[in-house]
């Protein structure tokens, strides 16, 4: 379970498998490849490896997800902001 307080963010990164996400509670921004999504909870997003991602919770309320790796170990890999 992860969580993102309210006005928190998650830089950009990619991460080296491909992964499944399920909002639990909230609504926050999910950027993936250059797009942005607005999710709240029941929503699903996957998430290809090696694409570009980030997070931004603009509302005043913790936004929370699960996220499942169906394909084994994964590595996080920051990218700049350019």
């Amino acid at each position: 379970r992860f969580v993102l307080d309210a006005g928190a963010s998650v830089p950009k990164h990619t991460n080296e498998v491909e992964h499944e996400q399920h909002v639990l509670s909230g609504r926050y921004v999910v950027g993936i490849d250059g797009e942005e999504y607005e999710v709240e909870a029941g929503d699903s997003i996957f998430i290809p490896a090696g694409v570009v991602h980030w997070y931004r919770n603009e509302s005043d309320e913790e936004g929370s997800f699960l996220c499942a790796v169906p394909n084994g170990d994964d590595e996080i890999e920051l990218v700049d902001d350019e």
